[in-house]
């Protein structure tokens, strides 16, 4: 793979589309901030970037799903640092892959008996000088997705809502961070998968609920324990509220998302549009933006996913 210089790679600007189709269908205005289109195919690329540009470590040690260890993989590419990534076995084909090709070690766990905070610090030991990263925390990161936050908050006519997936927590509280430093009366929402309800239990309880064990939800990115208490204190404070989405509705708004917006998105990336399909009332009659945060999904997945219900 070539590698580019530093200078010709910078954070793509979201795009953003509408579809009547979809508008007709939901019976709301929407409109798509799509991430697919970002160098690695996410948002994570945004935190990523600024965090290898930022840190001092030339060997970056990051946990991953698969989107994040794509974009630190690549920033360190680009910046010239050595990169490892520590996968859940369970991850996506397509994610382990890519991490890979973008010349990444990959070190792949049974989540069921090894966290991956636990292999990511057994590595830490074993390369002195290596600096452990986060997908969804540290400054660098979440300036980074500030950056998204306020692309979709700055843009005219201004929205009454984004809804945005939720995992570590990354991109909501980016948005969040924007729309205080803006002073932005948009409100900012949540989709959390039922199987993987940390962020809506620790709403409903009022303190940070992490699940004992990650999920087997379809929405791979999200299936992390819970936010960091830092990022915990942001959503708590900015966010308006967490909707729960089911298993079929994530699929259904993935295949929505091809067969009216003729957007590839990953199921993660589908969860704001499925929010709103699963809990529309709040927001009938206003300017809804759904964040789609990435398009990377394994082949196999993404058909069965099209294929229609009865074949």
């Amino acid at each position: 793979m070539t590698v580019p210089a530093v200078a010709d790679v910078a954070p793509r600007p979201a795009l953003f589309l509408t579809s009547d189709r979809l508008n007709s269908l939901t019976g709301l205005d929407i409109t798509l901030a799509s991430e697919t289109l970002q160098y690695t195919g996410s948002f994570k690329f945004r935190g990523a970037f600024n965090t290898a540009a930022q840190t001092s470590a030339s060997h970056l040690i990051g946990i991953s799903s698969g989107n994040f260890g794509q974009a630190l993989a690549f920033a360190c590419k680009v910046h010239g640092k050595r990169c490892t990534i520590v996968m859940p076995e369970t991850s996506s084909t397509a994610k382990v892959d890519a991490v890979r090709a973008y010349g990444a070690r990959v070190e792949l766990v049974d989540t069921r008996t090894t966290p991956r905070v636990v292999r990511q610090a057994e590595l830490l030991a074993e390369f002195p000088g290596a600096v452990g990263v986060y997908p969804s925390d540290g400054e660098p990161m979440l300036s980074g997705n500030e950056s998204l936050g306020a692309e979709i908050l700055t843009r005219e006519p201004v929205f009454d809502a984004v809804i945005a997936p939720i995992g570590g927590g990354g991109v909501v509280v980016g948005l969040i961070r924007a729309s205080w430093r803006l002073q932005s009366t948009t409100e900012i929402w949540a989709a959390e998968p039922t199987a993987a309800n940390d962020v809506a239990q620790s709403f409903r309880n009022g303190r940070l609920t992490k699940l004992a064990a990650e999920s087997a939800s379809i929405a791979d990115g999200v299936r992390g324990l819970g936010l960091s208490e830092a990022n915990w204190s942001v959503v708590r404070d900015g966010c308006r509220d967490v909707i729960e989405v089911e298993e079929s509705r994530i699929v259904e708004a993935t295949r929505l998302l091809f067969s009216l917006a003729n957007l590839k998105a990953e199921p993660t990336g589908a969860l704001a549009l499925a929010a709103a399909m699963t809990q529309p009332q709040p927001f009938v009659g206003k300017r809804v933006c759904c964040v789609v945060t990435g398009g990377n999904v394994d082949p196999e997945l993404y058909a069965s996913i099209l294929a229609p219900a009865d074949r």
